[in-house]
Formats: C-alpha cells, structure tokens, sequence
C-alpha cells in the first residue's frame, strides 16, 4: 500500500476529527488552571498528548475489537476487517502513539507522567469493559472526561477539586450519547454476547437512562458555573450547551433512529465547542478587567 494511502486510511480509522469531542474541555481545564491562557510550551504539549492519547485509544481499539468488527454489519468495513490494515501495524501504531503520549507527558511535569499509566489503562480497558460489563458507557465517559482534569495537572501540577466537575460532566455526557450511539448495534451485541445497555434493557429503558445522564449534566454545569465564578459569557455558554443538548434528543427517538449521526457527530461537536469558546471568552474578558 503507497504511503499516503496507508496515511488515509490510518486517520480514517482513528477518526482524528473527532478529536473535537475531547479537545475542547482540555482547552477549557487548562484555560481554567492558567486563568487565561497557558504558556506555549504546555498548550503545545497537551495538544500533542491530547491528539496521541485519543490516537492511541481508538487504533487499540480497532485492534482489540477486529473479530467483532468483521462479524458487525454495520462496521465490518473498519480497515484491519476490510483488509486495508493488518493487525500488526495497527498494534504498532498504538504503541508508537503511547510512546508519544508519556514523552509529551514528560515534558510538561511530574504529576502529569506518573499519572499517564492510569491514563493508558483506561483509554485501553474501555475495549475490553463491554466484554464484562454494562458500564462499558462510562468508562468510554471516563476516558473523555479525564481531559479536563489532566490539563489542570498539566498547568499546575497539582488538582483542584472543582475541574474534577467537569470530568464529572464530561462522562455523563459521554455516557448518555455513547448509549443513544449503542442503540443502533442492539441485535449485534445481543449475537455477540457484549453488554452494552441496549443489548441489555432495550431501547426504551436506553433512551431514558441517556436523559436522566443529560440532565444531571445540565444541572452539574450550572453548579461549575457558580464555583468558577464565571461571567455573562460563560453562562450564556451554559444555557446554550443545555438548550443544545434538549434539541440532540429531539433529533432521535427509540422508533427513529434515522437521525443517529446528525446527534452524535454534529451536535457533540458542537456543543463541546460552544462550551470551550464561552468560558475562553469569560475568561479572556476577566483578564482584560
């Protein structure tokens, strides 16, 4: 396969533009700690450990998950099932970007490499969970919502309690579209013997288990509101996220899930960005004050 095909389908396979689900609360933790913006040299070092830690996840996962794939109408087209990657290069690539990951975390401070192993085991444990577990949701939330705590360490190499809110929030949010996500693999994990929640208990009990996790977000940001202090412009980001996440439920139901994509990549996009500019601009206005 000629380089810049291989390249393609690698990015391809660890959807690099859904970078823009994490990234965003990374920003904001760090934007937080720094109260403005961090220097240089950390936000370059977050980015490369934020981009080479998802990277990583998702080629593992790939990996791990390769059988199920292949067996999956739905993703038996994912690149080591159709060929297009063999095993062993994808399990390279994983290591190579973990080996990035603790080298970025290196270089930013002490706490921040001693706690990356932790950071790996869940990125990595996350295949594995709905193996054994109907909490497999919130470990994929765990795995996104440990962005915003890991840049507060980055920055200050220490942890404040309130931005652990926010990964709090983060893995309701997470877990609540990772389950409407689930939905549409139903039968297959019934097949399979995987313990997602819809497998489980349906789609009826799925879709209110991912409300009731949407609202305590809704009501958890306005809490992380109030212990940032934040501003006009921060709780306006608020009262859009919240109005944001009301219409993702109106675009799918348990009997119409024909609108699934336009919910989860669409919508989570941009509600992660809509979240990070509101509180940059709170905070970029507090330090102009």
């Amino acid at each position: 396969m000629a380089a810049a095909t291989q390249i393609r389908v690698t990015l391809e396979m660890i959807k690099w533009e859904h970078s823009v689900f994490a990234l965003p609360f990374a920003l904001t933790g760090a934007m937080l700690a720094a109260n403005g913006l961090p220097s240089a040299h950390i936000l370059l070092w977050i980015l490369v450990a934020m981009v080479t830690a998802r990277s990583a996840a998702m080629a593992f996962n790939r990996w791990a998950d390769a059988a199920l794939d292949a067996a999956n109408p739905r993703t038996r087209m994912r690149a080591i099932p159709a060929g297009l990657l063999t095993p062993g290069f994808v399990l390279g690539f994983t290591l190579l970007m973990a080996a990035i990951f603790e080298f970025a975390c290196w270089q930013l401070n002490r706490l921040t490499l001693l706690l990356s192993p932790i950071v790996i085991v869940v990125l990595f444990g996350y295949s594995y969970m709905k193996r054994w577990s109907r909490l497999s949701h919130l470990i994929l939330g765990l795995s996104l919502g440990i962005a915003p705590s890991a840049a507060w360490i980055a920055v200050r190499g220490s942890l404040d309690p309130r931005i652990t809110l926010l990964t709090m929030i983060v893995l309701l949010w997470t877990a609540g579209f990772d389950i409407l996500y689930a939905c549409q693999d139903m039968d297959h994990d019934r097949q399979a013997g995987l313990h997602s929640i819809p497998a489980e208990l349906g789609l009826e009990a799925s879709f209110r288990i991912a409300r009731f996790a949407h609202v305590a977000v809704v009501v958890l940001l306005a809490l992380f509101a109030y212990l940032f202090r934040f501003g006009l412009a921060g709780d306006v980001g608020v009262i859009l996220v919240s109005g944001l996440l009301f219409y993702e439920h109106r675009l799918v139901s348990p009997r119409d899930l024909s609108r699934l994509d336009a919910a989860f990549f669409t919508m989570n996009g941009i509600i992660a960005s809509v979240f990070f500019l509101s509180v940059a601009f709170d905070l970029l206005l507090k330090v102009r004050h």
